[in-house]
């Protein structure tokens, strides 16, 4: 009969040995798990040896060679000239161009307004009450004053001549409408009665008359004076000529 310590327990059916949930289980841990494990020990030891014996010297190194000497070199080459002259600057533009600026300010606004502000002010208030005494309070009762009475006045005047006005503009458009109109239809009927024939039969009398006489005119005139005359010309007068012209330079009397 197996004791309590046995690595190999009886389970509660009577059955022998480790469960399958845990053969496996101890399988995918050593397959999966382990490795990975491995893998992280290692590279945290490769980490701790790189920081102690690489990483951290070349650190302390730099720092004591290189970073304190250059911020040294910088805070006392460039940062405390720098600090001094901007505070040399800052003084000297106070000294030298704010407070003379301010000064300056300073006496034109008493200037302004304790020299030029009160007789502008008198020679303003002057102008003022001469304008408004010389200019307007005439101009108030000489011009405005009449100028309202007489609109007052003439209003009604000027309304009733207006409408007689529009009735009299009424009357005359509708006048002259009319005669208008009755020219219109006069110089019409002067043109349809009298006018229009009148040119018809001209017209008529120049198409079918005038110009078949004037046309016939012509005709007999050419077959009766041009075409002799022209004929004439030359058959018997330039046929004459040039044999008098020529018995002239055989004679030599012509040259």
């Amino acid at each position: 009969m197996m004791d309590s310590s046995s690595p190999v327990r009886r389970s509660d059916n009577g059955d022998s040995g480790p469960s399958v949930v845990g053969v496996l289980a101890r399988g995918v841990v050593l397959v999966v798990v382990l490795p990975f494990r491995l893998a992280w020990e290692v590279l945290a030891a490769v980490g701790r040896g790189l920081y102690r014996w690489v990483l951290a010297p070349t650190g302390r190194f730099l720092d004591r060679w290189l970073l304190r000497p250059l911020g040294w070199l910088l805070q006392h080459l460039i940062w405390i000239p720098l600090l001094w002259l901007g505070r040399a600057a800052v003084w000297l533009w106070q000294t030298l161009v704010w407070l003379p600026l301010t000064w300056l300010w300073q006496g034109l606004v008493w200037l302004w307004h304790n020299v030029l502000w009160p007789p502008l002010r008198w020679c303003g208030r002057g102008l003022a009450w001469l304008f408004h005494t010389l200019l307007v309070v005439p101009l108030y009762y000489l011009v405005w004053v009449p100028v309202t009475w007489l609109v007052r006045v003439l209003t009604p005047v000027l309304q009733q001549v207006g409408r007689w006005l529009v009735v009299l503009g009424e009357h005359l458009g509708a006048a002259l409408s009319w005669a208008w109109w009755a020219s219109g239809r006069i110089l019409w009927w002067c043109w349809a009665l009298t006018l229009r024939p009148l040119w018809l039969a001209t017209r008529w009398l120049w198409r079918n008359m005038v110009v078949p006489v004037g046309r016939a005119i012509r005709a007999v005139w050419r077959f009766t004076v041009v075409a002799p005359a022209r004929w004439l010309r030359t058959s018997v007068l330039e046929p004459v000529g040039r044999e008098i012209r020529e018995t002239l330079y055989a004679l030599g009397l012509l040259r």
